[in-house]
Protein backbone atom coordinates (compact mmCIF):
# COMPACT_ATOMS: atom_id res chain seq x y z
CA UNK A 1 0.00 0.00 0.00
CA UNK A 2 2.73 2.16 0.58
CA UNK A 3 5.36 0.96 -1.86
CA UNK A 4 6.94 3.39 -3.62
CA UNK A 5 6.47 6.39 -0.87
CA UNK A 6 10.31 7.22 -1.08
CA UNK A 7 10.04 7.78 -4.61
CA UNK A 8 6.97 10.46 -4.41
CA UNK A 9 9.04 11.87 -1.65
CA UNK A 10 12.32 11.83 -3.68
CA UNK A 11 10.34 13.14 -6.78
CA UNK A 12 8.55 15.92 -4.99
CA UNK A 13 12.21 16.97 -3.68
CA UNK A 14 13.18 16.94 -7.22
CA UNK A 15 10.58 19.06 -8.60
CA UNK A 16 10.26 21.31 -6.14
CA UNK A 17 12.86 23.96 -5.33
CA UNK A 18 11.67 24.96 -2.32
CA UNK A 19 11.38 21.35 -0.81
CA UNK A 20 14.53 20.98 1.30
CA UNK A 21 14.16 17.25 2.61
CA UNK A 22 12.31 14.11 2.76
CA UNK A 23 11.03 15.21 6.39
CA UNK A 24 9.51 18.69 5.48
CA UNK A 25 7.82 17.05 2.40
CA UNK A 26 6.31 13.93 4.63
CA UNK A 27 4.91 16.13 7.26
CA UNK A 28 3.89 19.73 5.41
CA UNK A 29 3.44 18.93 2.01
CA UNK A 30 -0.17 17.92 1.85
CA UNK A 31 0.48 16.45 -2.05
CA UNK A 32 1.76 13.32 -0.36
CA UNK A 33 -0.97 13.50 2.08
CA UNK A 34 -3.37 13.19 -0.41
CA UNK A 35 -1.31 10.28 -1.83
CA UNK A 36 -0.98 8.70 1.38
CA UNK A 37 -4.59 9.04 2.10
CA UNK A 38 -5.48 7.57 -1.65
CA UNK A 39 -3.19 4.26 -1.49
CA UNK A 40 -5.73 3.70 1.83
CA UNK A 41 -8.97 4.65 0.31
CA UNK A 42 -8.24 3.38 -3.18
CA UNK A 43 -7.26 -0.45 -0.86
CA UNK A 44 -10.40 -0.23 0.70
CA UNK A 45 -12.49 0.77 -3.07
CA UNK A 46 -11.16 -1.96 -4.43
CA UNK A 47 -12.10 -4.69 -1.05
CA UNK A 48 -15.42 -2.94 -2.21
CA UNK A 49 -15.83 -0.99 1.02
CA UNK A 50 -17.07 1.65 -0.55
CA UNK A 51 -17.81 4.01 2.40
CA UNK A 52 -15.66 3.75 4.31
CA UNK A 53 -13.33 4.57 1.40
CA UNK A 54 -14.99 7.46 0.20
CA UNK A 55 -15.33 8.56 4.33
CA UNK A 56 -11.47 8.42 4.13
CA UNK A 57 -11.45 10.63 0.75
CA UNK A 58 -13.56 13.14 1.41
CA UNK A 59 -11.26 13.20 5.09
CA UNK A 60 -8.38 13.86 2.81
CA UNK A 61 -9.79 16.48 1.05
CA UNK A 62 -11.15 18.46 4.50
CA UNK A 63 -7.45 18.81 5.90
CA UNK A 64 -5.78 19.17 2.16
CA UNK A 65 -8.16 20.60 -0.34
CA UNK A 66 -6.95 17.83 -2.76
CA UNK A 67 -10.21 15.71 -3.48
CA UNK A 68 -9.02 12.18 -5.13
CA UNK A 69 -11.53 9.82 -5.91
CA UNK A 70 -10.70 6.47 -4.43
CA UNK A 71 -11.99 4.53 -8.03
CA UNK A 72 -8.72 6.82 -9.56
CA UNK A 73 -5.66 5.22 -10.70
CA UNK A 74 -2.69 7.18 -9.33
CA UNK A 75 0.81 5.91 -10.19
CA UNK A 76 4.01 6.56 -8.48
CA UNK A 77 5.76 10.29 -8.57
CA UNK A 78 2.45 12.35 -8.29
CA UNK A 79 3.37 16.03 -7.46
CA UNK A 80 0.32 18.13 -7.01
CA UNK A 81 2.40 21.90 -6.12
CA UNK A 82 -0.33 23.84 -4.26
CA UNK A 83 -2.68 21.75 -4.28
CA UNK A 84 -5.61 23.86 -2.66
CA UNK A 85 -8.80 22.71 -4.96
CA UNK A 86 -7.27 20.05 -7.00
CA UNK A 87 -9.89 17.08 -8.23
CA UNK A 88 -9.35 13.77 -9.74
CA UNK A 89 -12.45 11.99 -10.49
CA UNK A 90 -13.29 8.47 -10.30
CA UNK A 91 -12.36 6.34 -13.68
CA UNK A 92 -9.33 9.30 -13.98
CA UNK A 93 -5.92 7.55 -14.91
CA UNK A 94 -3.11 9.37 -13.93
CA UNK A 95 0.42 7.79 -14.72
CA UNK A 96 4.06 8.05 -13.43
CA UNK A 97 5.91 11.32 -12.72
CA UNK A 98 3.15 13.75 -13.16
CA UNK A 99 2.67 17.30 -11.85
CA UNK A 100 -0.89 19.24 -11.17
CA UNK A 101 -0.55 22.46 -10.37
CA UNK A 102 -3.79 24.18 -7.91
CA UNK A 103 -7.36 24.31 -9.04
CA UNK A 104 -6.65 20.98 -11.79
CA UNK A 105 -9.92 19.10 -12.66
CA UNK A 106 -9.93 15.52 -14.05
CA UNK A 107 -13.22 15.39 -14.25
CA UNK A 108 -16.02 14.34 -16.55
CA UNK A 109 -18.22 15.58 -18.23
CA UNK A 110 -21.95 14.77 -17.73
CA UNK A 111 -23.70 11.43 -16.68
CA UNK A 112 -21.76 9.24 -18.89
CA UNK A 113 -21.23 5.58 -18.08
CA UNK A 114 -17.99 3.67 -17.61
CA UNK A 115 -14.79 5.33 -17.88
CA UNK A 116 -15.78 9.26 -18.16
CA UNK A 117 -12.60 10.62 -16.74
CA UNK A 118 -9.31 11.77 -18.34
CA UNK A 119 -6.39 9.66 -18.88
CA UNK A 120 -2.72 11.40 -18.20
CA UNK A 121 0.33 9.83 -19.41
CA UNK A 122 3.80 9.78 -18.08
CA UNK A 123 5.52 12.85 -17.32
CA UNK A 124 2.65 15.51 -17.89
CA UNK A 125 2.58 18.91 -16.71
CA UNK A 126 -1.06 20.62 -15.84
CA UNK A 127 -1.34 24.27 -15.19
CA UNK A 128 -2.94 25.71 -12.51
CA UNK A 129 -6.53 26.01 -13.24
CA UNK A 130 -6.49 23.77 -16.03
CA UNK A 131 -9.43 21.42 -16.65
CA UNK A 132 -9.04 17.92 -18.28
CA UNK A 133 -12.76 17.23 -19.08
CA UNK A 134 -14.32 13.38 -20.36
CA UNK A 135 -12.95 10.37 -21.46
CA UNK A 136 -9.52 11.45 -23.18
CA UNK A 137 -6.04 11.07 -23.39
CA UNK A 138 -3.04 13.57 -22.48
CA UNK A 139 0.07 11.81 -24.30
CA UNK A 140 3.42 11.49 -22.49
CA UNK A 141 5.18 14.36 -21.90
CA UNK A 142 2.47 16.88 -23.28
CA UNK A 143 1.84 19.82 -20.84
CA UNK A 144 -1.39 21.72 -20.20
CA UNK A 145 -1.05 25.77 -20.18
CA UNK A 146 -2.65 27.34 -17.22
CA UNK A 147 -6.51 28.16 -17.27
CA UNK A 148 -6.61 25.97 -20.30
CA UNK A 149 -10.25 23.62 -20.81
CA UNK A 150 -9.03 20.70 -22.78
CA UNK A 151 -11.83 18.40 -24.26
CA UNK A 152 -10.10 16.38 -27.18
CA UNK A 153 -6.88 14.17 -26.78
CA UNK A 154 -3.26 15.59 -26.71
CA UNK A 155 -0.51 13.67 -28.21
CA UNK A 156 2.98 13.22 -26.55
CA UNK A 157 5.08 15.78 -26.04
CA UNK A 158 2.37 18.43 -27.48
CA UNK A 159 1.53 21.70 -25.39
CA UNK A 160 -2.01 22.66 -25.39
CA UNK A 161 -3.57 26.16 -24.14
CA UNK A 162 -7.04 28.01 -24.25
CA UNK A 163 -10.50 27.35 -24.16
CA UNK A 164 -10.66 24.90 -25.54
CA UNK A 165 -7.48 24.21 -25.72
CA UNK A 166 -5.25 23.86 -28.96
CA UNK A 167 -1.91 22.89 -29.51
CA UNK A 168 0.29 25.43 -29.31
CA UNK A 169 4.05 23.84 -29.81
CA UNK A 170 4.86 20.13 -30.18
CA UNK A 171 8.31 18.45 -28.85
CA UNK A 172 9.55 15.68 -30.67
CA UNK A 173 11.98 14.39 -28.23
CA UNK A 174 9.90 14.04 -24.81
CA UNK A 175 13.21 12.84 -22.87
CA UNK A 176 15.71 10.65 -22.94
CA UNK A 177 13.90 7.40 -21.96
CA UNK A 178 11.36 8.24 -24.77
CA UNK A 179 14.24 8.78 -27.31
CA UNK A 180 15.90 5.36 -26.30
CA UNK A 181 12.10 3.51 -26.68
CA UNK A 182 11.44 4.85 -30.13
CA UNK A 183 15.26 4.05 -31.52
CA UNK A 184 14.31 0.24 -30.49
CA UNK A 185 10.86 0.73 -31.96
Amino acid sequence: MFKGLKYDLDNILKQDPAARSRLEVFFLYPSIHSVIFHRISSFLYNKKFFFLARFISQFARFLTGIEIHPGAKIGKGLFIDHGMGVVIGETAVVGNNITLYHQVTLGGTGNEKGKRHPTVEDGCIIGSGAKVLGNITLGPGSRVGANSVVLKDVPAGATVVGIPAAIKKKRYKINKEAEMTSKRA
